[in-house]
């Protein structure tokens, strides 16, 4: 498991007084406001939040200790905000980190090795976990109970039951 975990990225400024974007990725987006030790991913620059209002879903826009113009605010742009795991609560039974996700051996339900998985996405519809196979083009598999009805992150691996869709095509 990971020691520390991505809770955010910057977007563009807002305004001209320092104010910035920050998706959240957290189960309750605003809750991010209230984390303390967040930092860039090297752990070299840290971020205190002074105010935060939400403007979408996941999208806030947050005011910065030491971060009091625009320029400044512009100079974090696409900058990713990390966590050590140790402040962050700890996962129910069926909840799980994508960082706890990224790494696992993906598995038929015979035990076939399919590949590994190498990033959780979100386009706004659920998670996708991405499983790179030893050999040709990742594919994309909804993270549901259906899709991946067995998790097992200590012991390395989650099972996959894939749907027809992702199936190897017939060429002939």
């Amino acid at each position: 498991m990971t020691a520390r975990i991505l809770v955010g990225r910057f977007g563009a400024p807002h305004g001209v007084r320092g104010e910035i974007r920050l998706k959240s990725f957290t189960g309750d987006p605003a809750a991010i406001a209230d984390y303390v030790g967040l930092s860039d991913e090297q752990g070299r620059q840290t971020f205190r939040i002074l105010s935060a209002r939400p403007i979408k879903d996941d999208l806030l826009i947050v005011r910065l200790h030491g971060i009091g113009d625009r320029a400044a605010a512009q100079a974090l742009t696409n900058v990713d905000i990390y966590m050590d795991r140790a402040n962050l609560p700890q996962t129910d039974e069926d909840e799980f980190y994508h960082s706890d996700l990224i790494g696992l051996s993906a598995r038929l339900q015979d035990g076939t090795q399919i590949g590994t998985i190498v990033r959780v996405l979100n386009f706004g519809a659920g998670d996708i976990l991405e499983i790179a196979p030893p050999e040709g083009e990742t594919m994309l598999i909804a993270f549901t109970k259906a899709n991946v009805p067995q998790i097992d992150v200590k012991g390395g691996f989650v099972i996959i039951n894939p749907p027809a869709e992702t199936e190897a095509k017939d060429e002939g």
